[in-house]
């Protein structure tokens, strides 16, 4: 039994809401062995995606929100790997909105797990930055996958339509600061972190976000 690797491919693109665009800086993880794996968060590049992937059998794209960023390049990287698309169903009104002829192939439920070539991710849903955001845990890798919900120095953004300060508070204070603290969070843009780094900031980010 070969034990999973994670890997780490930036691609970039725009993000638009709420009339706004902005260019950005998507990490798309990929988690597996030689021979199979899993994508998390397909964003911008489809091409770039495949290529990382090379000759393994891809079988999941978990997406750990709907905003465009993150799933932009989901419906033509499932179509040309034969990989399930997964999204949490808060989501789908998100999801309809840059793909409205194509819906997810399943469905996240809370606490599920997600069986990738060595890894086992349980699913954690933490909505805040998006009503069906999610993180992906795996104990045996140390590591959880964030999306937007948590970064390098606090909450991610809830300034937008369909996002909530006090509700991402709660998801990170209720489900990812009670994870081991040398967890690594692997975040959906820029630099990871550890949960052991941020959970002593939690009170200045509630002053902060208020």
């Amino acid at each position: 039994m070969m034990t999973a690797r994670i890997e780490r491919l930036v691609t970039s693109g725009q993000f638009t809401l709420d009339g706004g665009t902005w260019d950005v800086d998507n990490n798309v993880w990929i988690v597996g062995d030689d021979h199979e794996a899993i994508v998390i968060d397909a964003a911008h590049d489809a091409d770039a995606i495949a290529r990382a992937v090379g000759d393994r059998r891809l079988t999941a794209i978990v997406c750990t929100h709907a905003h465009n960023d993150h799933i932009d390049a989901a419906p033509a990287l499932a179509d040309r790997t034969g990989a399930v698309i997964w999204l949490h169903p808060d989501d789908l009104p998100l999801w309809r909105m840059t793909h409205p002829d194509r819906d997810p192939d399943r469905l996240l439920v809370d606490d599920q797990v997600i069986e990738a070539a060595g890894a086992d991710l349980t699913v954690l849903h933490t909505p805040g930055h998006a009503p069906g955001a999610v993180c992906l845990y795996d104990p045996a890798l140390g590591a959880v996958f964030t999306g937007d919900t948590l970064f390098q120095g606090g909450p991610g953004a809830t300034g937008r339509s369909f996002s909530h300060f006090p509700t991402i508070i709660d998801s990170i204070r209720d489900k990812l600061l009670t994870l081991p603290p040398e967890t690594k969070v692997l975040t959906g843009h820029g630099d990871s972190t550890t949960i052991g780094a941020e959970a002593p900031h939690l009170e200045e980010w509630i002053k902060r976000g208020h």
